[in-house]
Order: C-alpha cells, then structure tokens, then sequence
C-alpha cells in the first residue's frame, strides 16, 4: 500500500464516517491544521497517533504502519497548481512573494521562515459583505550562517 493509496483511503473513510478534520486533530491532540496536514501525507504520525487514527477510521494495519513512515513531502501533482484554490495561494506567492522577501529581510536580515518550525490557524472571520477566510502563519526565522 502506497502513501497516495492511504491519504485516498483516509478521505473516502472520513468522508463516510462524516468525521471532520477537528474532531480527527481532537483524537490525537494535535491542531486541526497540522492533523489535516499529516492525514493527506505531509507529516509524520506516532505510533499512537496512528492508532487512534487507524481505530477512529477502521484503517488496516498496513495503513497504520504508513501514517508512521517519514513521507517525501510536497503534494501538488504540477508545478503551476491547476485547482482553483491552491492556484490562489500559487497566485498570491507570485504576487506578494517579493514583498514577503524584501519586508523579512528588512526586518529579520538574510535567511528564511522555516516551514519545519512552523504554525497556522485558519480561522472563518464573519463579514456582513461575505465571510473571509484568515490564516495566521508562524515559522521561526533562519538566518543563512556564514562560514
């Protein structure tokens, strides 16, 4: 059983056991963001984890096992993003990525903002003109060490 194979299996099990991504974080004491995150295959679960996940799902052992390997990450099956969704992520990086870059290296210096030490919330925020959608991101900075 593949990686791909179980995060379909995941979806199709959640989907009819009308489990939401919340109550699966709640199960394991993560976030909903982080949770979401590792059931599509970008991080890795414990080994408890994965057995509440397993048991809460009625996953296979196989399954289990897979939640517990180190996953190769990156889950866009193109480069250029073709659901419309992610495409707007896509579009506002190339928007807004050289502005991310000059403000952090104003305020920070030369490096990066970590994805590995990293935090999100992604919160709905009413608005009487539509409601927004409001996504916090933290991610430790990393200066490039000179040598």
């Amino acid at each position: 059983m593949t990686r791909n194979e179980v995060t379909e299996m995941i979806v199709t099990h959640k989907l009819r056991k009308k489990l939401t991504w919340l109550q699966l974080a709640k199960a394991i004491g993560q976030s909903k963001e982080w949770t979401t995150a590792a059931l599509l295959g970008q991080m890795t679960l414990s080994a408890e984890q994965a057995k509440e996940i397993g048991e809460l799902l009625e996953l296979p052992t196989e399954a289990i096992e897979q939640l517990q390997v180190v996953p190769y990450k990156g889950s866009l099956p193109s480069s250029v993003p073709t659901d419309p969704l992610i495409y707007r992520f896509y579009e506002l990086v190339n928007v807004y990525g050289t502005t991310f870059k000059a403000l952090i290296h104003e305020e920070f210096g030369d490096g990066i903002m970590s994805a590995i030490d990293f935090s999100m919330d992604l919160q709905r925020e009413p608005d009487p003109k539509g409601d927004r959608v409001k996504i916090v991101m933290s991610g430790k900075f990393l200066p490039y060490k000179r040598y």
